[in-house]
């Protein structure tokens, strides 16, 4: 969910829960960040480490290869009070992430990524805050069909001190191609258990595009809570309707058009407030169709929105959506998946990675990055 799911996005989502349900009950996780980077202070990552001052609890995701680098970015985050929680992503499939042996590759290497999990521990561990900056890690299935990782990723992040683990049920080939296995869901639940590990909460993730989509997941898998991530894109009133639904309360009705418009320009004004208004002019534009997806709002509108310059051109364009004959649609046929989709492919890796699963080397460059994808 990288340039998604920044200060100003997570901030709309709270305001659309505590709207439409009174509180805020879910957990909103940063954009994806390097540990390198950030205990390098690189000025881009320092910026995506914002929060907003009511954002409680403040959840950070690491992008690691590198126990050292690790250990030095999860005691950074404790020492001077960062984060509430560290979330590791292991799921990224980009090419330009696995080829240098990060994100859904690296739980291949049972011990390096044992032995991550554990620096991370260690330091919140060390700077006197394990009780209160809970880590948690999130992978794949695995690298494709033929060489899954995900029970022992399972097993591995719990011996090694993570609290929960959560489970994109796609493989890194399949991408975001296809459907998510949720079998893959259960099975690692029930190898939590067998493992010794039963009081770890399993989180599924993949497909969750609707309130009904979660309940579904944990009814069929056992699972213990849902991530969701491309299904709130152009959705951050879908938060509520998933806290209704698990709580067993009736869920909210879907936004008007009238209210998408308000909540697009609600969306562009917490953006220009946190990172200027350019750039919260050119950043709206990709998420024009996502919110306009289902809704009537016409293909000359759609267009003139993607090219919208400020603020107030936004809300010139965005008036006839309040008192047309549109004003008071519902999304139609609106549910499905949005964002990437794409094709299966071959994951593209290091030479030789899958030599030997044990092997406990760090792979080469890949802390540089600065984004996890």
């Amino acid at each position: 969910m990288a340039g998604v799911t920044n200060v100003a996005f997570r901030a709309l989502c709270r305001e659309q829960e505590r709207e439409r349900m009174g509180t805020v009950a879910g957990l909103y996780v940063c954009e994806m960040i390097t540990a390198r980077a950030l205990v390098e202070r690189n000025e881009k990552t320092m910026s995506m480490v914002e929060f907003a001052d009511d954002e409680d609890p403040r959840s950070m995701q690491l992008y690691t290869t590198d126990p050292e680098w690790t250990y030095r970015a999860a005691r950074m985050i404790a020492d001077e009070g960062m984060a509430d929680h560290i979330d590791m992503n292991f799921g990224c499939p980009v090419p330009k992430v696995t080829r240098k042996g990060g994100g859904s590759a690296l739980p291949y290497k049972r011990r390096l990524f044992g032995n991550i999990v554990d620096a991370a521990v260690r330091g919140v561990a060390d700077a006197g805050r394990s009780a209160e900056i809970p880590v948690t890690v999130k992978f794949r299935v695995g690298i494709d069909d033929q060489n899954k990782t995900h029970l022992d990723a399972g097993r591995i992040a719990a011996d090694n001190g993570a609290v929960a683990v959560a489970l994109h049920a796609r493989t890194a080939s399949q991408r975001y191609s296809g459907q998510a296995d949720w079998m893959e869901i259960s099975n690692l639940k029930n190898h939590m258990v067998d493992s010794g590990f039963g009081e770890i909460p399993v989180l599924g993730n993949g497909d969750i595009f609707a309130a009904g989509d979660a309940r579904r997941m944990m009814d069929e898998t056992g699972c213990d809570g849902v991530v969701v991530g491309r299904g709130c894109l152009g959705r951050p009133w879908l938060f509520a309707e998933l806290s209704a639904e698990l709580q067993g309360r009736e869920v909210p009705t879907p936004p008007t058009l009238t209210e998408v418009a308000d909540i697009i320009l609600r969306h562009t004004e917490l953006m220009a407030y946190y990172g200027g208004e350019g750039f919260a002019c050119r950043d709206i534009r990709k998420h024009i169709g996502w919110y306009l997806r289902g809704y009537p709002a016409g293909g000359e509108l759609r267009a003139n929105l993607a090219k919208v310059t400020s603020v107030e051109s936004l809300k010139e364009l965005l008036a006839p959506l309040h008192d047309g004959s549109v004003a008071g649609s519902l999304p139609i046929d609106a549910d499905g998946p949005r964002g990437r989709q794409g094709s299966p492919g071959k994951v593209v890796l290091p030479d030789g990675w899958l030599d030997d699963p044990e092997d406990e080397a760090v792979p080469e460059g890949a802390d540089l990055m600065h984004s996890g994808g």
